[in-house]
C-alpha cells in the first residue's frame, strides 16, 4: 500500500494553484490568451506524469518545472510581444495616420482577477503587482527566453539556483551566469522586479477621476494637467507612440472618434496591478466596446498609458460587449 494521493487527489491539490500559475506563464508569454493555454497543459502533462511524480520537491515546485518547460517549448516558435514602445522612436506628428500592423504579436494585458494580483492567498508573492505590472513584462520580453524563465525563477519565485538548474537541466554555474546576463539586459530597459508599487494614494485617486471627466465630457485641454512631462501614449496594434502632455492631447483631439460629451464612457477595471479602465464608444445610441485602458503613475500625475484595442479583451476581463441601456446622443 501506498500513502500517495489518486489522480483525483492530485487535482484537488494542484487546482488552488491554477492562478499563480497562469501568472508565470503569463510573465513567459506575455499573452493571457497563451498562457492559459500553457497552463491547460501543465495540468494535462502533470495527469499524465503523476503516476511517476516521486514527491522529491514539492508538488508546487514540479508544476512550476513542467509550467516553465511548457513555456520555453512554445516560445521555441513564436516571436516576442512587443509593445510600440520597444519598436523605435516615438511618433513625432499625432495629426498624422495612424498605422497598423496586426502581424505583430501584441503583449497583452492580464485582468488581476485572473491573476489573483492584490489577492490574500498564501500565493501573493508570486502575483504581486511587482511582479506583474505591464512596463515588468513588456521589459522581460527583450530577454531571450532562457533568461526570462531563469530571472522569473530566481528574481520572482525566490528558486535556488541549484533548484533553477535541475528543472532547466542545466548547471548551477550556467544558472548564475544566465542570470548576471538577464539582469544586465533588463537594467537597461527598466524597470526593476524589485521596484515598490505603492496602492493608490489619495491624490492619484483624485487623478484618477479627474482623467475618467476629462474623457467622458469631452474636455481634451484638461488632460494636459494629468500627466507627467515624458507621458507616453501608446496603443497596439497601432504601430506610434506618443509623448508628452500636448502631444498626447493633439493625438486625442484628431484621432479619437469621439465628438463630443458623452460619446467615450469608462468603467473601472484592473489590470497588471494597475488602474484600468474599459472604454466603451458610443455609436448608434448604444456604448459598445472600444479598448482596455491601461494607466501608470509616477508620483500625483500619470506617466503612461496603454490603449489595447484587441476585442477579444473584453471577454478576457470579464466585461460586457455593450453596456446595457441606451444612450442618449
Amino acid at each position: 500500500m501506498t500513502d500517495k494521493p489518486t489522480n483525483e487527489e492530485f487535482l484537488q491539490q494542484a487546482d488552488p494553484m491554477r492562478r499563480e500559475l497562469l501568472a508565470h506563464c503569463y510573465r513567459m508569454m506575455g499573452s493571457v490568451h497563451d498562457a492559459e493555454d500553457l497552463v491547460q497543459e501543465t495540468y494535462l502533462r502533470a495527469w499524465r506524469a503523476y503516476d511517476g511524480f516521486e514527491g522529491r520537491s514539492s508538488l508546487r515546485t514540479w508544476l512550476y518545472r513542467i509550467a516553465t518547460s511548457a513555456c520555453l517549448t512554445a516560445l521555441d516558435s513564436r516571436s516576442r510581444r512587443p509593445l510600440p514602445t520597444g519598436l523605435g522612436a516615438p511618433s513625432t506628428e499625432p495629426t498624422a495616420p495612424l498605422v497598423t500592423d496586426n502581424e505583430v504579436p501584441w503583449l497583452e494585458p492580464a485582468p488581476d482577477a485572473l491573476t489573483g494580483t492584490g489577492g490574500d492567498d498564501p500565493a501573493s508573492i508570486v502575483t504581486s503587482r511587482e511582479s506583474i505590472r505591464l512596463a515588468l513584462i513588456a521589459a522581460l520580453q527583450h530577454l531571450p527566453p532562457r533568461q526570462r524563465a531563469v530571472l522569473v525563477l530566481r528574481d520572482v519565485l525566490k528558486w535556488k539556483a541549484a533548484e533553477v538548474a535541475e528543472a532547466l537541466e542545466t548547471s548551477t554555474a550556467a544558472v548564475n551566469s544566465i542570470l548576471q546576463r538577464a539582469r544586465a539586459q533588463l537594467n537597461e530597459v527598466q524597470p526593476s522586479i524589485d521596484d515598490p508599487v505603492e496602492p493608490l494614494s489619495a491624490e492619484q485617486r483624485a487623478q484618477l477621476e479627474r482623467y475618467v471627466a476629462a474623457f467622458e465630457n469631452y474636455d481634451v485641454d484638461s488632460l494636459v494637467h494629468l500627466f507627467t512631462k515624458d507621458a507616453i501614449w501608446e496603443m497596439p496594434p497601432f504601430v506610434g507612440w506618443y509623448q508628452g502632455p500636448e502631444t498626447i492631447a493633439e493625438l486625442t483631439r484628431t484621432q479619437c472618434p469621439a465628438e463630443r460629451a458623452g460619446d467615450l464612457k469608462l468603467v473601472p477595471t484592473a489590470a497588471n496591478g494597475q488602474p484600468a479602465f474599459a472604454v466603451y464608444f458610443r455609436e448608434d445610441g448604444v456604448y459598445r466596446q472600444f479598448a482596455i485602458m491601461v494607466l501608470t503613475f509616477s508620483g500625483e500625475r500619470i506617466s503612461h498609458v496603454g490603449m489595447f484595442f484587441e476585442e477579444n479583451l473584453f471577454k478576457t476581463f470579464g466585461l460586457p460587449v455593450a453596456l446595457e441601456g441606451s444612450a442618449t446622443k
